[in-house]
């Protein structure tokens, strides 16, 4: 489990393709404080290490994985954020994140708020993701709090330290980002189904 507080970046700095999958080499600051099979949320994509060799660690992404989110777009050069999994004495600064992304959203416009910066993301209509104004969404691994909703789309706001420390402050219009929505409106969605077809 994650939270959505994103502790560093990491660079792909090689990408290995085997069959389906690709294997990811990535160089960043926590990496020798990682550990072979330690689950590592990759914007947002849980991915286990499967090797560390000083400042840099490798995962590998399946192909499932490579079609419903943005790591199949992936080169190298490009950041990602990073987030250990939730130690069970931590705290739970952002929100319950799987890492199990649902789906691929597109940044629609950036509105500077002369201190701030408003982003507005269109997603596929699906009964299943739901968000809520005041609500939390999770964007490329980046637990954040809903500010505009409707069901193809929502906006959110970014404050300085988020847009210097993550990948969200480098993204262009059109681009896209891994969603995971709020698991509780999940669930709620379809209990509410469930009891509608009885």
């Amino acid at each position: 489990m994650f939270t959505g507080i994103i502790e560093s970046a990491a660079e792909v700095v090689e990408m290995d393709q085997q069959g389906t999958n690709v294997h990811f080499t990535l160089q960043a600051s926590i990496a020798n404080e990682l550990k072979v099979d330690q689950s590592l949320a990759h914007n947002g994509v849980c991915l286990t290490v499967v090797a560390v060799d000083g400042n840099q660690y490798e995962v590998t992404a399946i192909e499932e994985t490579l079609k419903r989110t943005n790591l199949g777009k992936l080169m190298i050069g490009d950041t990602v954020n990073l987030e250990r999994c939730l130690a069970a004495n931590g705290r739970l600064d952002g929100h319950i994140v799987q890492g199990h992304v649902d789906g691929i959203g597109e940044l629609t416009n950036i509105v500077d708020r002369n201190g701030s910066w408003a982003l507005h993301f269109r997603h596929e209509v699906n009964q299943n993701w739901i968000t809520v104004e005041k609500g939390s969404i999770c964007v490329n691994g980046v637990s954040l709090t809903v500010v505009e909703s409707t069901p193809d789309s929502f906006s959110v706001e970014i404050i300085p330290y988020t847009w210097e420390h993550t990948n969200l402050g480098k993204l262009k219009i059109g681009d896209q980002v891994n969603l995971e929505f709020d698991i509780l409106g999940k669930y709620a969605s379809r209990l509410m189904r469930v009891f509608a077809e009885k």
